[in-house]
């Protein structure tokens, strides 16, 4: 399958195409990404663009709830994003330090994403898709739940910084509370809160607490909905419309659009990784308000 290139690295000009038909400008993108491009449109469509791929199974009355076009960059702005994520001599994505408190965290002014969720719900396995086109990074992934016991941080070139945070719920670390709501209240360079929900679980009664810590904290936060080659269609488009349903009326902070991904098929990652660089500001324009 083309998107197993997805795991190599190998810089090349090539000319991107925005609807698959009209001319752009060329940038510098990787193979992996150049052979995602070549895919017939359907096929693209749903590993780039998941929540279009998933609209035309809607009937219309629920399309509305999916906010399909608040976030949605050009191919050629997604394979800009790209180059953020592959390491190159002068763009080192590296594994920084581990830290038990906020106090032990590396110092950088640079931006800041964290990635949280339920133990077992794919977090590492998430970050190590994230970090592909670097495959010199070791993020440890294992098979038994809460496996991460510290925030891990990540720095990816000089552009942010990436923090992996322990797993809440089954397995979690004793010090979890004191270890993540302080970084997360505290941290004055966070930018985005990642809450990773499980597409086949659906949201938990832990996942509400965790959505609650956000929001009385007053943070932006998005849900990436994991898992999605594990579900069929039908039972993932239920679990998004209720999940959308919650996002709608039960948050404040929680930005509106869902980002469904899979680690496997690699479908949504590359969306992923150009909402991560938007929001900390590596974009010149934004793509949403």
């Amino acid at each position: 399958m083309a998107t197993s290139g997805v795991r190599f690295a190998v810089g090349r000009l090539f000319k991107l195409t925005r609807g698959l038909g009209r001319p752009s400008r060329v940038y510098s993108t990787s193979q992996s990404f150049a052979e995602v491009l070549r895919l017939p449109k359907r096929q693209l469509t749903k590993l780039v663009y998941p929540l279009q791929e998933l609209e035309q199974y809607l009937v219309p009355d629920t399309r509305p709830d999916l906010h399909l076009r608040i976030f949605d960059p050009s191919l050629e702005d997604i394979a800009r994003a790209e180059n953020f994520f592959a390491a190159t001599t002068t763009n080192r994505i590296e594994y920084l330090s581990s830290a038990v408190r906020l106090s032990h965290a590396p110092e950088l002014p640079r931006p800041e994403v964290c990635f949280i969720g339920r133990s077992n719900v794919g977090k590492s396995s998430l970050i190590k898709a994230l970090f592909s086109l670097a495959p010199e990074v070791e993020v440890r992934v294992s098979r038994k739940p809460g496996h991460t016991k510290k925030m891990n941080f990540f720095k990816v070139g000089k552009c942010f910084i990436l923090v992996d945070m322990p797993g809440y719920g089954y397995r979690a670390p004793e010090d979890f509370v004191d270890m993540v709501e302080t970084y997360l209240k505290e941290r004055r360079n966070l930018k985005r809160t990642f809450l990773l929900v499980d597409s086949v679980v659906g949201i938990t009664e832990n996942d509400k607490i965790a959505v609650e810590m956000c929001e009385e904290f007053s943070l932006p936060y998005v849900m990436v909905l994991t898992k999605i080659d594990k579900s069929s269609k039908g039972h993932l488009l239920k679990q998004i419309l209720q999940i959308q349903k919650f996002v709608n009326t039960k948050t404040q902070g929680c930005f509106p659009q869902l980002f469904p991904v899979s680690t496997v098929t690699y479908s949504g990652i590359h969306l992923l990784k150009c909402f991560i660089v938007n929001v900390t500001g590596n974009f010149n324009g934004s793509h949403f308000k």
